[in-house]
């Protein structure tokens, strides 16, 4: 992982550098990238959601520890109320 400074607020930063595969779109993210940090960015914290990574399914209580890798496969679907 390559870690730089912001300049603006000299926070540390994650610089992108590992292309996954979501829901078969490709998506730059930073090494050691979690499942979590990933439904983070897509919006959908705290939604019920369900993730396969590489056609296996990743438990929402691993989800803080599973790293994803270079060129994962991932998919993500989330549950939408309606009756």
């Amino acid at each position: 992982m390559v870690i730089g400074f912001d300049e603006s607020n000299q926070q540390p930063v994650r610089f992108l550098s590992m292309e996954i595969f979501v829901n078969g779109a490709a998506r730059q993210v930073p090494d050691n990238y979690t499942a979590a940090e990933l439904v983070e960015a897509l919006g959908l914290a705290g939604k019920r959601v369900a993730m396969e990574v590489n056609r296996e399914i990743v438990p929402r209580s691993d989800y803080a520890a599973h790293c994803l890798q270079p060129a994962d496969k991932v998919e993500v679907v989330h549950a939408i109320g309606g009756g």
